[in-house]
Protein backbone atom coordinates (compact mmCIF):
# COMPACT_ATOMS: atom_id res chain seq x y z
CA UNK A 1 0.00 0.00 0.00
CA UNK A 2 1.43 3.42 -0.96
CA UNK A 3 2.03 6.26 1.45
CA UNK A 4 -0.70 8.26 -0.32
CA UNK A 5 -3.22 5.47 0.24
CA UNK A 6 -2.28 5.31 3.92
CA UNK A 7 -2.84 9.04 4.34
CA UNK A 8 -6.21 8.86 2.61
CA UNK A 9 -7.31 5.90 4.72
CA UNK A 10 -6.19 7.62 7.93
CA UNK A 11 -8.08 10.77 7.01
CA UNK A 12 -11.25 8.78 6.31
CA UNK A 13 -11.00 7.08 9.67
CA UNK A 14 -10.52 10.41 11.46
CA UNK A 15 -13.48 11.93 9.60
CA UNK A 16 -15.60 8.91 10.54
CA UNK A 17 -14.66 9.28 14.17
CA UNK A 18 -15.52 12.98 14.16
CA UNK A 19 -18.93 12.26 12.62
CA UNK A 20 -19.54 9.52 15.16
CA UNK A 21 -18.71 11.86 18.04
CA UNK A 22 -20.90 14.57 16.55
CA UNK A 23 -23.74 12.09 16.19
CA UNK A 24 -23.41 11.11 19.85
CA UNK A 25 -23.41 14.76 20.94
CA UNK A 26 -26.51 15.55 18.85
CA UNK A 27 -28.29 12.44 20.14
CA UNK A 28 -27.43 13.40 23.71
CA UNK A 29 -28.68 16.95 23.24
CA UNK A 30 -31.95 15.81 21.65
CA UNK A 31 -32.48 13.17 24.32
CA UNK A 32 -31.71 15.62 27.10
CA UNK A 33 -34.07 18.19 25.62
CA UNK A 34 -36.89 15.65 25.42
CA UNK A 35 -36.34 14.62 29.03
CA UNK A 36 -36.32 18.25 30.15
CA UNK A 37 -39.45 19.00 28.12
CA UNK A 38 -41.24 16.02 29.66
CA UNK A 39 -40.18 17.07 33.18
CA UNK A 40 -41.62 20.54 32.64
CA UNK A 41 -44.74 19.58 30.68
CA UNK A 42 -45.82 16.42 32.50
CA UNK A 43 -47.18 18.21 35.61
CA UNK A 44 -49.27 20.47 33.37
CA UNK A 45 -50.73 17.56 31.43
CA UNK A 46 -51.07 15.08 34.30
CA UNK A 47 -54.23 16.64 35.81
CA UNK A 48 -56.13 15.58 32.69
CA UNK A 49 -55.32 11.94 33.49
CA UNK A 50 -56.97 11.92 36.90
CA UNK A 51 -60.36 10.39 37.66
CA UNK A 52 -61.95 13.86 37.76
CA UNK A 53 -60.37 15.87 34.96
CA UNK A 54 -59.28 19.34 36.09
CA UNK A 55 -56.72 20.48 33.49
CA UNK A 56 -54.90 23.80 33.75
CA UNK A 57 -56.68 26.38 31.61
CA UNK A 58 -55.66 29.95 32.49
CA UNK A 59 -58.45 32.35 33.40
CA UNK A 60 -59.09 35.07 30.85
CA UNK A 61 -58.75 38.73 31.77
CA UNK A 62 -62.54 39.07 31.56
CA UNK A 63 -63.05 36.13 33.95
CA UNK A 64 -60.70 37.64 36.51
CA UNK A 65 -62.47 40.99 36.22
CA UNK A 66 -65.89 39.35 36.59
CA UNK A 67 -64.80 37.48 39.73
CA UNK A 68 -63.50 40.66 41.31
CA UNK A 69 -66.60 42.58 40.26
CA UNK A 70 -69.04 40.20 41.98
CA UNK A 71 -66.86 40.19 45.12
CA UNK A 72 -66.25 43.95 45.23
CA UNK A 73 -68.35 44.41 48.39
CA UNK A 74 -66.78 41.43 50.16
CA UNK A 75 -63.78 41.18 52.48
CA UNK A 76 -61.97 38.53 54.50
CA UNK A 77 -60.45 35.27 53.35
CA UNK A 78 -60.65 33.88 49.84
CA UNK A 79 -59.61 30.55 48.34
CA UNK A 80 -59.27 29.68 44.68
CA UNK A 81 -59.79 25.94 44.13
CA UNK A 82 -57.44 24.83 41.38
CA UNK A 83 -55.52 28.11 41.44
CA UNK A 84 -53.32 27.33 38.40
CA UNK A 85 -50.77 30.09 37.87
CA UNK A 86 -52.19 32.16 40.74
CA UNK A 87 -53.73 35.00 38.77
CA UNK A 88 -57.07 34.99 40.65
CA UNK A 89 -55.37 34.81 44.06
CA UNK A 90 -52.92 37.60 43.22
CA UNK A 91 -55.67 39.84 41.82
CA UNK A 92 -57.82 39.23 44.91
CA UNK A 93 -54.92 40.07 47.22
CA UNK A 94 -54.48 43.38 45.42
CA UNK A 95 -58.13 44.09 46.24
CA UNK A 96 -57.59 43.52 49.97
CA UNK A 97 -58.39 39.83 50.42
CA UNK A 98 -56.23 37.42 52.38
CA UNK A 99 -56.13 35.00 49.48
CA UNK A 100 -55.07 31.36 49.17
CA UNK A 101 -54.76 28.96 46.27
CA UNK A 102 -55.10 25.18 46.27
CA UNK A 103 -53.37 23.37 43.42
CA UNK A 104 -52.11 19.82 42.88
CA UNK A 105 -49.48 20.81 40.34
CA UNK A 106 -46.27 21.68 42.24
CA UNK A 107 -44.75 23.56 39.27
CA UNK A 108 -47.75 25.90 39.18
CA UNK A 109 -47.66 26.40 42.96
CA UNK A 110 -43.97 27.37 42.89
CA UNK A 111 -44.54 29.66 39.94
CA UNK A 112 -47.53 31.29 41.72
CA UNK A 113 -45.41 31.95 44.82
CA UNK A 114 -42.72 33.57 42.71
CA UNK A 115 -45.30 35.63 40.83
CA UNK A 116 -46.91 36.81 44.09
CA UNK A 117 -43.49 37.86 45.39
CA UNK A 118 -42.75 39.69 42.15
CA UNK A 119 -46.14 41.46 42.32
CA UNK A 120 -45.54 42.47 45.95
CA UNK A 121 -48.46 40.56 47.48
CA UNK A 122 -46.61 37.56 48.95
CA UNK A 123 -47.59 38.61 52.51
CA UNK A 124 -51.31 38.44 51.73
CA UNK A 125 -51.23 35.28 49.61
CA UNK A 126 -50.47 31.62 50.15
CA UNK A 127 -50.34 28.71 47.75
CA UNK A 128 -50.67 25.07 48.78
CA UNK A 129 -50.06 21.77 47.00
CA UNK A 130 -53.35 20.22 48.05
CA UNK A 131 -56.12 17.90 46.91
CA UNK A 132 -59.41 19.78 47.21
CA UNK A 133 -61.21 16.65 48.43
CA UNK A 134 -58.83 16.40 51.39
CA UNK A 135 -58.90 20.11 52.26
CA UNK A 136 -61.33 21.88 54.57
CA UNK A 137 -62.98 25.11 53.46
CA UNK A 138 -64.54 26.02 56.81
CA UNK A 139 -62.13 28.94 57.36
CA UNK A 140 -62.90 30.72 54.09
CA UNK A 141 -65.56 33.37 53.58
CA UNK A 142 -65.17 33.49 49.79
CA UNK A 143 -64.60 30.54 47.46
CA UNK A 144 -63.75 30.66 43.76
CA UNK A 145 -63.84 27.50 41.64
CA UNK A 146 -62.92 26.85 38.01
CA UNK A 147 -64.37 23.35 37.90
CA UNK A 148 -65.62 20.81 35.39
CA UNK A 149 -69.14 19.33 35.24
CA UNK A 150 -68.03 15.90 36.53
CA UNK A 151 -67.03 17.32 39.92
CA UNK A 152 -69.61 20.02 40.61
CA UNK A 153 -72.27 17.84 42.22
CA UNK A 154 -69.76 16.34 44.70
CA UNK A 155 -68.35 19.78 45.43
CA UNK A 156 -71.85 21.09 46.17
CA UNK A 157 -72.19 18.65 49.04
CA UNK A 158 -68.69 19.31 50.40
CA UNK A 159 -69.04 23.09 50.40
CA UNK A 160 -72.56 23.02 51.83
CA UNK A 161 -71.31 20.94 54.75
CA UNK A 162 -68.18 23.00 55.43
CA UNK A 163 -68.85 26.67 54.66
CA UNK A 164 -70.40 29.11 57.12
CA UNK A 165 -73.74 30.71 56.30
CA UNK A 166 -72.02 34.04 55.53
CA UNK A 167 -69.85 32.60 52.75
CA UNK A 168 -70.09 33.30 49.04
CA UNK A 169 -69.13 30.90 46.26
CA UNK A 170 -68.20 32.01 42.75
CA UNK A 171 -68.27 29.36 40.02
CA UNK A 172 -66.48 30.07 36.74
CA UNK A 173 -67.10 28.40 33.35
CA UNK A 174 -69.63 25.88 34.77
CA UNK A 175 -72.44 26.47 37.30
CA UNK A 176 -73.36 24.13 40.13
CA UNK A 177 -76.04 21.62 39.09
CA UNK A 178 -78.73 22.22 41.77
CA UNK A 179 -77.84 25.47 43.53
CA UNK A 180 -79.71 28.59 42.45
CA UNK A 181 -77.35 31.54 41.86
CA UNK A 182 -78.17 34.87 43.39
CA UNK A 183 -76.58 36.64 40.43
CA UNK A 184 -74.39 36.17 37.36
CA UNK A 185 -71.79 38.32 35.67
CA UNK A 186 -70.41 38.23 32.14
CA UNK A 187 -71.40 36.08 29.20
CA UNK A 188 -70.26 32.99 27.34
CA UNK A 189 -67.11 31.34 28.64
CA UNK A 190 -66.45 34.38 30.86
CA UNK A 191 -69.71 33.98 32.83
CA UNK A 192 -69.45 33.62 36.61
CA UNK A 193 -72.22 32.43 38.92
CA UNK A 194 -72.52 33.74 42.49
CA UNK A 195 -74.03 31.60 45.27
CA UNK A 196 -74.99 32.63 48.80
CA UNK A 197 -74.31 30.02 51.47
CA UNK A 198 -77.56 30.85 53.23
CA UNK A 199 -79.45 29.66 50.14
CA UNK A 200 -77.71 26.33 49.67
CA UNK A 201 -77.65 25.69 53.44
CA UNK A 202 -81.44 25.98 53.53
CA UNK A 203 -81.67 23.64 50.55
CA UNK A 204 -79.42 21.12 52.30
CA UNK A 205 -81.58 21.32 55.41
CA UNK A 206 -84.75 20.70 53.39
CA UNK A 207 -83.16 17.71 51.69
CA UNK A 208 -81.98 16.31 55.02
CA UNK A 209 -85.42 16.88 56.53
CA UNK A 210 -87.14 15.00 53.70
CA UNK A 211 -84.77 12.09 54.13
CA UNK A 212 -85.47 11.94 57.84
CA UNK A 213 -89.23 12.05 57.26
CA UNK A 214 -88.90 9.27 54.71
CA UNK A 215 -87.04 7.12 57.21
CA UNK A 216 -89.70 7.76 59.87
CA UNK A 217 -92.54 6.86 57.52
CA UNK A 218 -90.76 3.66 56.46
CA UNK A 219 -89.26 2.30 59.70
CA UNK A 220 -86.97 -0.69 59.53
CA UNK A 221 -88.59 -3.95 60.48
Amino acid sequence: MSRHEVVVDTGAVSEGRRRSRLGLVVTGLVGGSLVALYAVAAPFVAPALRRVCLPFVPATTAQVENVLRVLRSRTGTLVDIGSGDGRIVIAAAKCGFQASGLELNPWLVWYSRYKAWREGVHRSTSFHISDLWKASFAQYSNVVIFGVPQMMDQLEVKLANELSSSAKVVACRFPFPTWVPESTEGEGIDTVWVYDAKTFHSGLQRTTGKKLLGQESHPHT
